[in-house]
């Protein structure tokens, strides 16, 4: 079931359900931000980006797991989306369900007045002139465009972003905080996507402060008081963080072989967080990231040979995938694998049951 597999997937990425859709039936030909500008034209999930995609032969196209900025409320999100270049239609699963789609104006209107508390007789008294008998006058209309503008800007003020996890620069990490690497990454994307302003997410980042994280930030704030956000940030990261240079750090992220028994897929997800703290200390430049990333696939990748060769990373190097991307298409190629596994178990199960009878 779409709604189970949405739960299932945003606990294995750590996403709050109420924030999460699953769009199924994209195309695979689509890239992450292709899906996120038409997602983007649907305005009761706020930002929305792309946290995860999957190949579904059931759903003839890609699963997309997206999380947004607002709290997912399932009696605005519409059941499908179809984007604008094409006839593709995009089913639209949330936690909540899926709600039936009214049959006309009056009865959207109606799910909007409830959600506000509000009825069309409330609606008509905001209205000077009086409404004609079976018509709809200017001044309704009027008045309705501006019950959903405060609606939508209540909406955007009262749905705060997640709050951040207590973060103290204590090793080891004590029991209820969060390492510094997740902690950073939590608070650096609060800093970059929220639209609060800067002195709220300053706020935001000393109240999950403690220990001597604080005395860090003190010690900025008294020596630049007009210290931004991602001052904050890059202070608790000197501090507490890696004290080595990006070249050092570009030489340890080349020296990672997988692991025995460890998967293709694991294995450039454990390279990623490493490689983003390369790009970080300036060890390379951002653009060429991707070509790096397969480069160490191709060179520490010693369990995995014949599917990188199916893949042809060897000739794409020039062009790389991106991270997603290339994620999704290994965690393809190993469903693929399993899938012809048990085939292969299931044959010789059959063939030595034939066996055993003659």
């Amino acid at each position: 079931m779409a709604w189970g597999q949405l739960l299932k997937w945003c606990s294995s990425e750590g996403i709050n359900p109420k924030h999460a859709i699953l769009v199924i039936g994209v195309r695979e030909d689509l890239e992450v931000g292709q899906i996120e500008d038409v997602l983007h034209t649907v305005r009761c999930w706020g930002r929305v980006r792309v946290r995860g995609r999957k190949f579904s032969s059931e759903a003839g196209g890609l699963l997309v797991l997206c999380e947004c900025k607002e709290e997912v409320v399932s009696s605005w999100v519409p059941p499908e989306v179809r984007p604008a270049d094409g006839d593709d239609v995009w089913k639209i699963v949330n936690a909540n369900g899926t709600p039936a789609a009214p049959d006309d104006f009056s009865e959207k209107l109606k799910i909007f007045l409830a959600t506000e508390g509000k009825s069309v007789a409330d609606l008509e008294g905001f209205c000077t002139p009086s409404v004609p008998p079976g018509g709809t006058s200017d001044a309704v209309l009027q008045s309705l465009a501006d019950a959903i503008s405060r609606a939508n800007k209540g909406q955007t003020e009262s749905h705060s972003y997640r709050r951040l996890r207590i973060f103290s620069g204590s090793i080891p990490t004590p029991a209820g905080e969060e390492s510094l690497d997740y902690w950073l990454e939590q608070a650096t994307l609060m800093v970059q996507e929220s639209e609060w302003p800067e002195q709220e997410k300053k706020r935001r980042i000393i109240e999950s402060l403690r220990g001597l994280a604080v005395e860090v930030v003190k010690s900025l704030r008294l020596s630049r008081p007009r210290a931004s956000p991602e001052e904050y940030l890059n202070a608790l990261d000197n501090a507490f963080g890696s004290a080595e240079s990006g070249e050092d750090l570009y030489f340890s992220f080349r020296l990672i072989q997988q692991k025995a028994g460890e998967k293709l897929s694991d294995y450039v997800r454990r390279l990623e967080p490493i490689l983003a703290k390369v790009v970080k200390k300036g060890g390379i430049s951002d653009r060429d990231k991707d070509r790096v990333r397969v480069e160490q696939l191709l060179r520490g990748a010693i369990g995995s040979d014949w599917m990188l060769l199916r893949m042809r990373l060897n000739e794409r190097k020039v062009y790389p995938p991106n991270f997603l991307d290339l994620f999704t298409e290994i965690r393809t190629e190993e469903e693929h694998d399993r899938t012809r596994q048990r085939v292969n178990t299931r044959v010789r199960s059959v063939a030595a049951r034939d066996e055993s009878r003659s």
